[in-house]
């Protein structure tokens, strides 16, 4: 999750609760001449685009949760935390970026779980096809051993890049005494990753698959996407391998390549959305509000004609096969009977 994400949470939970809290002629503020009651601040900030925005998340997870909230494990959240306070530079600086976020851990792994209910939703929906797992593996590459330096400068990765080639230069040990990646840098960069991994940037996976084990990719630069800063890496190939032609033994990989493809189809976000939230008989009270939620309804309306019409052109295909068939039988049986009339 992205800090800009965690903004916006934040900025939902708090209007929202405050419009919730007591009743709406409660006093917010008052002054000479006036006053500021929690209708008069609700009235106001559900204009706000950044807002009704908030509100849409707040709903859709809320509903996801509801729904496939016990598939989430403790473990999962325990991966995603750890994942991001690593790239926040370790558990104490992530922890100071929750709090000036307003986030307690408790409550941000609370956040992290309806993130997640929302992912395992969207994966309770699919249906992998025959034609995904083959693109799927047009893309994949198995895993591989490798050593990586990761530097904040592109001078300083220059800088490293002349030292790694020397002759008698020991990557190991200037990873242990130049890297900036604190998940690496003490076992001399040594990793594993294949292409599904997050472990590293897609910059850095597309390098170093072409490289042949013992060599030294170039400068590889890449955006840090919690960040946003542009990071640089040089990669050392230990051991690469190719993926050979059985699809078979990387089932399990091409599944979650091809589940990844379509959490990242928006078509198909937006319309099975739209399905738990009719199915969860979603209604919006405020008529100011009442098409919050309708690109969601619509690509569900959308998703539905579309699988109506593909099962209608499939039994009319069934149905004129039948009666082409049908009709070659009686033509064939006509034939057969004016032959044995004419022998007679």
């Amino acid at each position: 999750m992205k800090k800009k994400l965690i903004l916006v949470a934040v900025s939902a939970m708090s209007l929202f609760a405050l419009a919730a809290c007591g009743n709406s002629s409660e006093e917010i503020a008052t002054m000479k001449g006036g006053k500021i009651t929690v209708q008069d601040f609700y009235d106001q900030a559900k204009t706000s685009s950044e807002n009704q925005n908030a509100l849409r998340q707040m709903i859709v997870l809320k509903v996801f949760t509801e729904k496939y909230g016990d598939d989430v494990t403790e473990d999962m959240i325990d991966e995603q935390f750890n994942n991001m306070a690593e790239q926040y530079g370790g558990n104490d600086s992530f922890e100071s970026t929750l709090t000036a976020s307003g986030y307690t851990v408790k409550s941000y792994r609370a956040e992290l779980k309806q993130q997640l209910a929302l992912r395992e939703g969207l994966k309770a929906n699919m249906d992998i096809t025959d034609e995904d797992m083959k693109t799927a593996w047009d893309s994949f590459h198995p895993e591989v051993e490798a050593q990586i330096i990761k530097v904040a400068s592109e001078d300083d990765a220059k800088d490293v890049l002349e030292e790694v080639k020397k002759d008698d230069a020991d990557f190991g040990e200037i990873a242990k005494e130049k890297s900036t990646d604190a998940a690496t840098k003490e076992d001399g960069g040594t990793i594993k990753f294949d292409s599904t991994s997050s472990a590293v940037p897609n910059e850095v996976k597309t390098a170093a698959f072409d490289l042949k084990d013992g060599e030294i990719s170039e400068v590889i630069s890449a955006t840090n996407t919690s960040t946003y800063t542009t990071e640089y890496y040089i990669v050392k190939m230990v051991k690469n391998q190719d993926k050979g032609n059985d699809m078979d033994k990387y089932k399990d990989d091409l599944t979650e390549i091809a589940q990844n493809t379509l959490l990242n189809d928006q078509t198909f976000v937006a319309a099975t959305i739209g399905q738990e939230l009719q199915a969860a008989n979603v209604k919006m009270k405020d008529s100011d509000l009442a098409d919050l939620l309708s690109d969601y309804i619509t690509a569900a309306e959308t998703e539905d004609s579309t699988a109506d019409s593909s099962a209608t052109d499939a039994t009319d295909s069934s149905a004129a096969d039948s009666s082409a068939t049908d009709t070659t039988d009686d033509s064939t049986a006509t034939s057969e009977s004016a032959t044995d009339s004419s022998a007679e």
